[in-house]
């Protein structure tokens, strides 16, 4: 489309986070704002389509306010940054998630195609606004899924300006696209999104976009993928993660103690070692069962640290990476001197759904981590923070946890006895075997009971076959009549 103010600008300049509600659905607040550019080829305007790429599922919209610079900007301070604002309009940020792999960190592809950044339909005049005053407002297919205010921004639009032209100098012209706030999620062919922008008794009009489906794209690049967590970051709010683990699956490794699991894994399948040793629970009277999420630790280096330590590090990146079902797995070594896990990460595992957690390292604020519906599985409490010991490293990758070997996908049991872990393809047969061998044990259990010694019956014996037998088609009647 032609630019509101008749040229093309020079750059499309987009903030990633801005708003607390949107902060709030993201689980971060950025200490200082960070952008990412469209190219000016993505404008459109009102009533101009959004197309939606075959091969594509995941078309976001976020309704935003996008400031027109008026005058040049370079290295202004935030107090003048405003002063350098033309115009306010309506905007949305489109992009398709699928593509968001396609160039990591750019969003190139994934928010610059053609026509991703509607702009209008009408321009306010800056100087007749108060930056701090304003409303946004979305709609999708006439529905209110987007309202707030400027007034509690993270980062005033006037430190946008200052914050960008302290190395990049704004020329008339140029877009800066300053953040969504909550409600922001995915559309589909035939949806119809409208932004509007309210100030002073003023408004844009509204912007309005059709979602039309879009042809295949050529072979020869990236292609469209969508995963949990790109559907998780689409959607938003109002996403509802599919389960990790089939329900029927889960309660079947739930029916049965960790102890029989381990029993039957190693004389059945020769695997001695799944075991998880040396881990206590916090709620020993609550069974875990979930798929192994995993957390790698290496030894501290303090020149490595604040690069590996800080910020949104790997420890807190996993856990906001669980999903309904997960067990997070730690592996610290089986060093219990530091903490591997505190009272706010594991209430936002809770949070995030999380089937409990296991570390072979040390547990912070341990009494406020029992007192969760969350079971944890530790190797002792300690007051210190990680960062006496650990260096949180990766995730996502096999791990060494309590001398068992550990891949994202196991699965993980836990009860008062411990914690072992089952290979995914031999979960339905061990469930069914383990059944099995807790019957024979109620029957054995019984018989001692009675005075019987455990000679040639403890295990199962040839000779105590047809008892049990007999015994075992009574218990199926027994339940059969009790239906």
């Amino acid at each position: 489309m032609p630019h509101p103010l008749g040229s093309t600008p020079s750059k499309v300049i987009a903030v990633h986070l801005n708003y607390p509600s949107r902060a709030k659905e993201r689980g971060r607040v950025p200490a200082q704002p960070s952008y990412f550019l469209k190219p000016p080829s993505s404008l459109a305007g009102t009533e101009e389509a959004l197309v939606r790429p075959e091969g594509c599922e995941l078309l976001g919209f976020e309704g935003e306010i996008a400031l027109v610079i008026g005058t040049r900007a370079h290295r202004v301070p935030p107090e003048e940054g405003w002063r350098h604002v033309r115009w306010v309009t309506a905007a949305n940020d489109a992009g398709v998630y699928d593509l968001r792999k396609a160039d990591r960190g750019s969003n190139l592809r994934s928010k610059g195609a053609d026509g991703f950044t509607p702009l209008g339909p009408r321009l306010l005049d800056a100087r007749q606004l108060d930056p701090a005053a304003l409303q946004l407002r979305t709609w999708v297919n006439g529905v209110l899924v987007q309202d707030d205010t400027t007034d509690t921004l993270l980062f005033p639009f006037g430190q946008l300006v200052a914050d960008l032209s302290r190395l990049v100098t704004l020329e008339p012209g140029d877009v800066i696209l300053t953040g969504t706030p909550a409600g922001a999620s995915v559309v589909s062919p035939g949806d119809v999104v409208e932004v509007e922008v309210n100030g002073a008794g003023r408004s844009t009009g509204r912007l309005r976009n059709q979602v039309e489906a879009g042809g295949p794209l050529a072979p020869y690049g990236a292609m469209p993928k969508a995963d949990p967590a790109e559907r998780e970051a689409a959607y938003g709010a109002s996403y509802t993660p599919e389960p990790v683990l089939d329900k029927q699956l889960a309660d079947g490794l739930r029916s049965v103690a960790v102890a029989t699991l381990s029993s039957q894994l190693r004389a059945k399948h020769a695997l001695p070692h799944m075991s998880i040793d040396g881990v206590r629970p916090t709620r020993p009277g609550q069974t875990m069962v979930g798929v192994a999420h995993t957390l790698r630790y290496l030894p501290l280096r303090e020149d490595l640290f604040k690069k590996y330590g800080a910020g949104m590090n790997a420890q807190k990146r996993a856990i906001e990476e669980l999903r309904p079902g997960h067990v997070l797995v730690m592996d610290a070594r089986r060093d219990t001197s530091a903490g591997t896990l505190g009272d706010i990460l594991a209430l936002r595992a809770l949070k995030r759904g999380a089937a409990g957690v296991v570390t072979d390292g040390g547990l912070r604020d341990s009494a406020t981590v029992a007192a969760l519906d969350l079971p944890v599985y530790h190797g002792g409490a300690h007051p210190s923070v990680l960062g006496r010991r650990h260096v949180p490293w990766d995730s996502g990758v096999p791990v060494a946890c309590g001398g068992a070997l550990v891949q994202p996908g196991d699965l993980l049991v836990g009860d008062a006895d411990g914690v072992v872990v089952v290979p995914p393809e031999l979960a339905a047969q061990l469930v069914a075997d383990s059944r099995e061998q807790e019957l024979q044990e109620r029957f054995i259990t019984e018989q001692v009971a009675a005075g019987q010694s455990v000679d040639g019956l403890y295990p199962l014996g040839p000779n105590w076959r047809e008892p049990y037998e007999r015994w075992r088609l009574e218990q199926q009647q027994q339940q059969g009549e009790g239906a």
